[in-house]
């Protein structure tokens, strides 16, 4: 693997830890696609440091279990912003 990759992984991996966000949020943050931010964390994580790959798998099943609850909050705040408006 690419020295240049495995650095990618290992810092998206430390900011994940540091911060909880979430891929997308990641994305935006290392200037790469968010299939590029998962499988760095899914797959090369693990080939690499699989003792933070389990950390950060926590955090990913974290985001997996609260995104109903984050998407029934963007729908709620998109219908009050449009209720606002008329």
């Amino acid at each position: 693997m690419n020295k240049t990759i495995i650095n990618r992984v290992l810092l998206e991996s430390k900011y994940i830890l540091a911060t909880d966000k979430t891929i997308r949020e990641i994305a935006k943050v290392f200037g790469v696609s968010k299939s590029t931010v998962h499988k760095d964390l899914r797959d090369r994580l693990l080939e690499i440091n699989p003792e933070i790959y389990e950390a950060v798998d926590i955090i990913f099943n974290k985001h997996i279990d609260n995104r109903h609850i984050k998407g029934g909050q963007s729908t709620k705040e998109k219908y009050l912003k449009k209720k606002k408006k008329e």
